[in-house]
């Protein structure tokens, strides 16, 4: 992948690995497109990078994602990268709360039904382009899920296999589909302090541009590395070790 002459467009820009990509991608000489649900970040962010492009949208509405699909290629046709980034991780016990029903709708449809719907959108505009990439962020718990954050980790388990099925049935065309595959990242995720034990978020995004820029396919770091290409007994090991 030419990480420069791109127009990409990143979900959940505004910060954390979103933003670190983002970044890089400028820098690269790329054209940026970032939206996020905080105005704010994203306000704070155009203050610094004036040549980024942002959109307030909250992807897990179905509303807001065709409406981001809408604006995006009116004002910026020539957009040939999409970023599936925006995720939310919630630490909590499933089969001991009272939290209504809504609260995991949430986070399944911010890290699950949004890339989906937003692949679907896309991917007949990407398929014009002579070289286009989706990528999707799907996270090591996907191989090896950590049980208190069981709906997060079963999303991530999901779109992986998504994205194994969306790179087989686009593999005749234009558009190649990308899996970056973090371990734990010193970001918020989750909330502030709970990944300060993480990869340092600039080395793990300098070492994912470096490999997109290779042209690979499935882009682990650290534990993710191993895990994603770890055996049956391995992952059986790595759970017993992460869920005591």
């Amino acid at each position: 992948m030419n990480l420069a002459q791109n127009t990409v467009l990143i979900t959940g820009g505004a910060s954390g690995i979103g933003w670190a990509f983002a970044e890089r991608f400028l820098k690269a000489g790329s054209e940026v497109i970032i939206c996020g649900r905080r105005a704010d970040k994203l306000e704070e962010v155009k203050k610094q990078y004036p040549q980024v492009h942002t959109r307030v949208c909250d992807v897990g509405q179905e509303k807001d994602r065709i409406d981001l699909y809408g604006w995006v290629t009116e004002n910026f046709p020539q957009v040939n990268v999409l970023v599936n980034n925006a995720g939310i991780q919630r630490r909590v016990s499933f089969t001991q709360n009272e939290e209504p029903w809504s609260s995991h709708q949430s986070e399944m449809a911010i890290n699950l039904e949004a890339p989906v719907h937003l692949a679907l959108l896309f991917i007949p505009h990407l398929k014009q382009k002579s070289e286009a990439y989706l990528i999707n962020v799907t996270s090591g718990l996907a191989f090896v899920p950590m049980a208190k954050a069981a709906v997060y980790s079963a999303t991530k388990a999901a779109l992986h296999s998504f994205t194994l099925s969306l790179r087989y049935q686009l593999k005749q065309t234009s558009v190649k589909v990308i899996e970056v595959v973090p371990p734990a990242v010193n970001t918020d995720l989750g909330g502030p302090g709970l990944h300060t034990f993480g990869a340092p978020l600039a080395d793990f995004a300098d070492a994912v541009m470096e490999r997109l820029g290779k042209g690979e396919e499935e882009i682990g770091y650290g534990t993710s590395e191993f895990s994603r290409q770890a055996s049956r007994q391995e992952l059986q090991e790595i759970f017993k070790r992460m869920n005591p």
